[in-house]
């Protein structure tokens, strides 16, 4: 018993609850995309690379690309459901609500022309995601064909949001600060589209009221 006790390490204990902390809250994000998935990664990127065990960065990689890759599955699936009803269903509404017209008019035409390829760089870009997966769905693609896109993808995505983590951990010595800098990189990339939106809308504002 005293030796169970001892191996039982706060290292450990911080494993046990943080990988299916981790694996849940991404899963979640990829069925409700409001939760910010990449600054968690980044996170338990900083995190692991803090832990003496190597594999610690490996578990989050594989911890994050895999919950991804289910999250995107289920979703897929789900809207496929209401593709196919006559009356649709809250989850296909729901990526309609949240794919802008002309985001969703690009998406179709990149599928169109280089085809699942597009959702490797769905998950890297930015709010692409949601866009090129309902262009997806509204042209027909088989979930296998979805699935076969979808792994690289999600792996990319994981593999690019650890390093973040990793680079936010590299630069200094408590865990702490590194998780503040990856947070804060995570959401200054996450936001970067919306404002480069609206700093154009507002040259065009400008442009037309000067004409």
């Amino acid at each position: 018993m005293l030796e169970m006790a001892s191996a039982v390490t706060p290292e450990t204990t911080q494993q046990a609850v943080g990988y299916p902390t981790l694996f849940v809250l991404v899963i979640l994000g990829a069925l409700v995309p409001v939760v910010p998935t990449g600054a968690l990664v980044s996170t338990a990127a900083v995190v692991a690379f803090h832990q003496t065990a190597w594999f610690s960065l490996l578990l989050v990689f594989g911890v994050g690309a895999l919950a991804a890759f289910l999250g995107d599955v289920a979703l897929y699936w789900l809207g496929q459901r209401g593709v196919r009803s006559k009356n649709g269903s809250r989850w296909l509404a729901a990526l309609r609500g949240r794919a802008a017209p002309d985001h969703l008019e690009q998406a179709r035409r990149k599928l169109n022309d280089h085809g699942v390829v597009v959702l490797v760089l769905s998950r890297l870009v930015p709010a692409g995601r949601i866009p090129v997966m309902l262009a997806c769905l509204l042209g027909r693609m088989p979930l296998r064909t979805f699935v076969r896109g979808d792994i690289p993808a999600c792996l990319a995505w994981a593999g690019a949001y650890g390093l973040i983590g990793i680079l936010g951990g590299s630069l200094f010595d408590e865990p702490w600060k590194g998780v503040v800098v990856a947070v804060a990189l995570t959401l200054l990339i996450s936001g970067a589209p919306a404002g480069w939106r609206r700093v154009r809308r507002g040259r065009m504002a400008e442009g037309g009221s000067g004409g």
